[in-house]
C-alpha cells in the first residue's frame, strides 16, 4: 500500500495501567478455556460414559492435538523470518510486488552516515536533519563542528512554505577564532519545526563522543594533509603521529558538553554554556550577546517551471538567484563542460547534508570552519575546534542549498533540493546544475505512472571538485542521488 502525499501523524502509546492488563489477561483466559480446556481443572463427569472418551480424556488428546499443530505452525513461522532477513538498509518489496532502484524508498531519507533511526522513531526531516548535524560534528572535526557555523533551507509540505536558517554575521570569541554558533543555530530549527524531543537528537552524538567512533578516510586524509598541530591528544597516536582510518577516537569533553545542552531549556542556554567554559579556556570574559540566529523567509524566484527558493544575504543564495535570472532572460545555452577556474580553485573546509520525505518537506543544511579544522585550535575543557571566520572574510560565500517547489497551489507538486560543498565558487556551480536540470524538462506522464520507480530528473552535475546533494519528492517517494555518486552514504525506508 502507497503513502499518501499527506504529513503523516504519528499516535503516542499510550501509558501502562495495570487495569487494562487485567482485563486483557482475563479475556485471554475466557478464550483460553473455550479453546484448550484444562484437563486438570474440574470437571463435570456427569456425561462420562464407560467405553467413551466424551470426558477428562477426550480433552487431553484434544489439547495435545492443539499443542502440536501450534508447534508445527511455529516452527514454520521462524523459518519464514530466518530466510527473509536482510540488511538494515535495504528495503523489502511492498505488498504490491514492485521494487526501487537504489535512492528511492516510500517513507523518507537522508544522504548522511545518521539520521535515519530518527526517521523511523518517528522523527520528520528536521529531527533527522539536526541529528545527523550534530552527530558529523563529532565524527568529522575537520569539516564541521560545535564551532562551525550553519545555515539550512526547510521546505514544509504542509505549509507549503520555505523558509532559512541563518547564523547571523559571523562574529569572533578572540582574533582568529570564530564565535561558535552550531548549538543555538540547530536548537532554533528544531524548537520551531521538530517533532521528538530535543534530548532524543542528542543521544546519538552523545554517544559517539563518549564511547568512540572510527575515523573514516576522509578524516584520515585531512589529518594527513593538515598535521596534528593543535589536534593532540584527541586525533594522534602517543607518539604524535594521526589516527589512521579504522583508529578509534573519542571526545569525552565534548560527550559532557552535549549532556549539558540536551537539557538547555532555551537555545540561547545551549549556547551560552558552551561559552561561558571556552571563555574560561582563553582566559577572556564572556562576550556580550551578538546577533543571534534566526528563522526568516526564504527568497524565491518564479521561474516557468515553478518557484526557486534559497537563503538570504550574508549568504551566497541572492547571487545564486541574480546568476539563474540573468542565465535565464540571456537565453544562453548551458556551458558544458563547466569553466576552467571552477575545477582548480582551493575547496573551503565545509560539509552538507538533505532529507526529504514522500510528501515534499526538505531540509538541507551546509556548516563550514573556513578551512579545514577551522583554527585548530582546540578547547581543552569543551573539545571543539573552533573556526577562524573573521567578521571581515567572506564566510558565507559557501552558503546557497536551493530548493524548487513545481508549483505553490499543487501539494503533489514535485519537489527538488540541491546543496553543495566543498565548491569553492558554490553559487556558480549550482547555477550550471540548476540549469542543466530546468532544461531537462518535467518528468513524463509515464514516470509518474511507474509510481517512483523512475529517477524524477537525471543524475546531478555540478562543477569544481566539491561535493553535490540531491533529494527529490516524486511520485509519494523520496529519492536521493549525489555527486560523485559514491561520495555519501544515504539511508532510507
Amino acid at each position: 500500500m502507497e503513502l499518501a502525499a499527506e504529513p503523516v501523524v504519528y499516535q503516542k502509546l499510550l501509558p501502562w495501567e495495570p487495569s487494562l492488563e487485567l482485563e486483557e489477561e482475563e479475556e485471554e483466559e475466557e478464550t483460553s478455556e473455550m479453546l484448550v480446556p484444562n484437563p486438570w481443572r474440574h470437571q463435570d463427569s456427569s456425561r462420562n460414559k464407560a467405553g467413551g472418551l466424551p470426558g477428562t480424556w477426550a480433552r487431553v488428546v484434544a489439547a495435545l492435538l492443539l499443542l502440536a499443530v501450534g508447534c508445527s505452525l511455529a516452527v514454520r513461522q521462524l523459518q519464514n523470518q530466518g530466510s527473509s532477513t536482510g540488511s538494515l538498509g535495504s528495503v523489502a518489496p511492498p505488498p504490491g510486488g514492485h521494487s526501487h532502484s537504489s535512492g528511492v524508498y516510500h517513507h523518507g531519507a537522508i544522504i548522511s552516515p545518521a539520521g535515519r533511526e530518527l526517521l523511523v522513531a518517528g522523527g520528520n526531516v528536521v529531527d533527522a536533519g539536526v541529528g545527523a548535524a550534530l552527530c558529523l560534528a563529532v565524527v568529522h572535526p575537520h569539516a564541521t563542528g560545535l564551532g562551525a557555523m550553519f545555515w539550512g533551507l526547510f521546505h514544509n509540505s504542509s505549509s507549503g512554505n520555505s523558509t532559512a536558517l541563518t547564523s547571523g554575521p559571523a562574529q569572533t570569541l578572540a582574533p582568529g577564532l570564530g564565535l561558535p554558533m552550531a548549538l543555538p543555530t540547530l536548537h532554533l530549527l528544531h524548537a520551531r519545526f521538530g517533532r521528538l524531543p530535543w534530548p532524543r537528537l542528542l543521544v546519538g552524538p552523545t554517544t559517539l563522543a563518549q564511547e568512540g567512533f572510527l575515523v573514516d578516510t576522509p578524516l584520515a586524509r585531512a589529518l594527513v594533509a593538515r598535521g596534528t598541530e593543535g589536534l593532540c591528544p584527541l586525533f594522534c597516536h602517543a607518539d604524535g603521529t594521526p589516527l589512521g582510518a579504522g583508529a578509534r577516537a573519542t571526545n569525552p569533553q565534548l560527550a559532557a558538553v552535549l549532556r549539558r545542552a540536551a537539557f538547555a531549556p532555551t537555545s540561547d542556554l545551549a549556547g551560552d554554556a558552551l561559552l561561558s567554559l571556552l571563555a574560561g579556556d582563553l582566559g577572556l570574559e564572556v562576550p556580550s550577546a551578538g546577533p543571534r540566529p534566526a528563522l526568516e523567509p526564504a527568497q524565491q524566484l518564479p521561474v516557468p517551471q515553478g518557484i526557486l527558493f534559497t537563503t538570504p544575504s550574508p549568504s551566497a543564495g541572492p547571487e545564486l538567484l541574480a546568476l539563474l535570472e540573468a542565465a535565464l532572460h540571456s537565453g544562453v545555452p548551458i556551458p558544458d563542460p563547466c569553466p576552467p577556474f571552477l575545477q582548480t580553485a582551493v575547496s573551503p573546509g565545509s560539509s552538507a547534508l538533505a532529507a526529504v520525505d514522500s510528501s515534499g518537506s526538505v531540509l538541507l543544511l551546509t556548516s563550514s570552519l573556513n578551512c579545514s579544522f577551522g583554527s585548530a585550535h582546540l578547547s581543552p575543557s569543551t573539545g571543539v575546534l573552533l573556526s577562524n571566520l573573521v567578521a571581515k572574510s567572506t564566510a558565507s560565500a559557501w552558503a546557497c542549498p536551493l530548493i524548487l517547489r513545481g508549483s505553490l497551489d499543487d501539494t503533489e507538486a514535485d519537489v527538488l533540493g540541491l546543496v553543495a560543498s566543498g565548491t569553492p565558487d558554490v553559487a556558480r556551480a549550482m547555477t550550471h546544475t540548476i540549469l542543466r536540470h530546468l532544461a531537462a524538462g518535467p518528468p513524463t506522464q509515464a514516470q509518474h505512472q511507474h509510481q517512483g520507480q523512475q529517477e524524477p530528473t537525471q543524475h546531478p552535475s555540478t562543477c569544481g571538485q566539491g561535493t553535490l546533494l540531491q533529494v527529490a519528492a516524486h511520485a509519494e517517494h523520496a529519492h536521493v542521488s549525489s555527486v560523485p555518486h559514491d561520495c555519501c552514504p544515504f539511508q532510507g525506508f
